[in-house]
């Protein structure tokens, strides 16, 4: 008899909640039919005043899940939520970043940029230490990074609490020395990079040739091996390297290997930062930026579905995207904050 009484009470209550319409705004059931729009029944709160359709409502989280992550465009996302473009835009337009804060922790910071044109890119700085990749700090930039850039980032991460037990990053000029207060590592696969550039993936040369293979051996062994082999290669080839031009009209000579000095110079250069995480290795530092590297390939990835977005547009999903992947400790700083207060249309 009481488990009769039981479900006859879940039925009139399920009944109930499908009979008795709720406002959408306050909750109250104080609700009146008040005409048709666009052929759906629609209703008046008579406590708000307010007007409503009854029907589910979009979620603009879940819908920029769908946006971001399953790689939906604007007109699949109507056609699956059976409404207009527009709703969807609207409805992606309310989707807002929600910081999560760090706790004060020591950080191993790997830092880079990336650029979508010349006057629009981001600087992203990451947490090593961790094996989730934490995104701690980034900025939107519209020219090229500078240093200034890279010290604001350094500057926020110190006040807010962040013990910074080490540094990973590219070959900027003047970074080095504004960071030489921290371990500062220079990413190896850039040093390797700028090699390439300086003697081309297949150079002509013997010594060139060689040069290039002790570069690529830079991430594949020890310091004391790298540099007794980078010796041995500046013994062999001494007199090439030096080897001068006639005297011109002015009576000047110019060495006539300049891209190979340029490559040797470089390594012997850099080299005090090359092998930073080998010196210190018990702080964790990687040798290279191949963890921030594989971020932004994945983001790019990701907005290449999408095409013709407007600066404001990016900055949107750049931030969505750095928010749900790297649990982003601050947001835009001040000035990009004013900017993104500016309407944007998708």
């Amino acid at each position: 008899m009481k488990l009769l009484q039981c479900i006859e009470i879940h039925i009139f209550a399920a009944n109930f909640h499908f009979m008795v319409k709720i406002c959408f705004f306050c909750g109250s059931f104080h609700v009146v039919k008040d005409g048709h729009f666009f052929g759906i029944q629609r209703y008046r709160c008579c406590v708000c005043g307010k007007r409503f359709v009854n029907k589910q409502r979009l979620s603009p989280d879940a819908l920029y899940h769908e946006y971001l992550y399953e790689k939906q465009t604007l007109k699949q996302l109507a056609v699956r939520h059976h409404v207009s473009v527009s709703s969807i835009q609207r409805c992606l337009r309310k989707t807002q970043s929600n910081p999560i804060a760090h706790a004060k922790q020591e950080v191993v910071v790997l830092m880079d940029a990336t650029y979508w044109s010349k006057h629009f890119g981001v600087l992203v700085f990451k947490n090593a230490c961790r094996h989730n990749g934490v995104v701690l700090w980034h900025k939107f930039l519209h020219k090229h990074e500078t240093v200034s850039d890279y010290m604001e980032g350094v500057q926020w991460l110190e006040e807010h609490g962040f013990c910074i037990r080490g540094i990973v990053c590219d070959g900027l000029k003047g970074l080095f020395r504004s960071l030489q207060r921290y371990p500062v590592q220079y990413c190896q696969f850039h040093q390797v990079k700028v090699i390439q550039t300086k003697l081309t993936k297949h150079p002509e040369s013997t010594a060139g040739k060689e040069l290039l293979d002790i570069a690529y051996l830079l991430a594949h062994t020890d310091k004391e091996s790298f540099e007794g082999a980078l010796d041995a290669w500046r013994m062999r080839h001494k007199s090439y390297m030096d080897e001068r031009s006639q005297p011109d009209t002015d009576g000047k000579t110019h060495y006539l290997h300049k891209r190979l000095r340029s490559a040797f110079l470089s390594l012997k250069r850099n080299a005090p930062y090359l092998w930073t995480w080998y010196e210190h290795i018990d702080l964790g530092i990687p040798n290279t930026n191949n963890g921030i590297e594989a971020l932004f390939t994945d983001l790019k990835t990701k907005m290449r579905v999408h095409n013709g977005m407007t600066d404001g547009n990016k900055k949107r999903f750049i931030e969505a995207y750095l928010t749900e992947i790297g649990s982003v400790a601050v947001r835009i700083p001040s000035q990009q904050q004013k900017c993104s207060k500016t309407h944007h249309h998708f």
